[in-house]
């Protein structure tokens, strides 16, 4: 009975994520054939063949139908902290990761194509949905900073650090999507990053490569 159990909780929970995916397909080809903002949610319904409802269900927010890697993002920073080897720091581990993004061309930093790219630029909901994304995950990350070193509550420096970092991330985010709205190619935006990576990095070091190191 439990077994069958588990695999009826399994099969709707593909079956949620399948409605999902679907719909998020069918607004990413709307809004890029007609623009963000020209496109309603019931021509979005109508085009995943759901009920408007269904799609505010998945969807609350007309921005996130678009930038649906947006938990993701939110999150990234966080959970490669938390991730971090032993020895390794927060500013180590953000390195890392963020070369090893750049190298694997990973839309979540901004690899997105031209034609996104436009569309996130060309609307002002999106652009002020993705600011919303950079601060909410400075805040993710300024929390587990906290977590991981044990600060009090009063004390600033997780917050600080996690201002550092984050902006760190933004400015690359914003320079991966200004070069690929210039019409540069993902090999030549991730040649260049690679660069801009290392320098942004060694900038934090002296305040921040001996902070948050996890202990071995």
């Amino acid at each position: 009975m439990s077994g069958q159990t588990g695999r009826d909780q399994g099969l709707r929970a593909r079956k949620k994520q399948q409605t999902r995916d679907n719909i998020s397909h069918q607004a990413t080809l709307l809004f890029l054939r007609r623009g963000f903002d020209k496109v309603t949610i019931a021509e979005v319904a109508a085009a995943a063949d759901v009920a408007k409802m269904t799609v505010t269900n998945y969807f609350p927010r007309k921005e996130d139908l678009a930038l649906d890697l947006g938990e993701v993002f939110v999150e990234q920073l966080a959970r490669t902290v938390r991730e971090r080897e032993p020895g390794e720091s927060a500013l180590g581990a953000l390195r890392r990761t963020y070369l090893a993004a750049a190298a694997e061309r990973d839309p979540v930093v901004g690899f997105s194509g031209p034609e996104f790219a436009k569309m996130v630029a060309d609307s002002p909901a999106l652009v002020a949905r993705l600011r919303e994304f950079h601060e909410e995950r400075e805040a993710a990350l300024a929390r587990v900073l906290a977590d991981e070193t044990g600060a009090a509550p009063a004390d600033i420096a997780p917050r600080v650090a996690a201002a550092q970092l984050g902006g760190v991330h933004r400015i690359l985010f914003e320079e991966t999507m200004r070069r690929t709205l210039n019409g540069q190619s993902n090999d030549e935006i991730a040649a260049a990053l690679t660069g801009y990576i290392e320098v942004a990095f060694d900038a934090l070091a002296p305040a921040l490569a001996d902070y948050a190191v996890r202990s071995r």
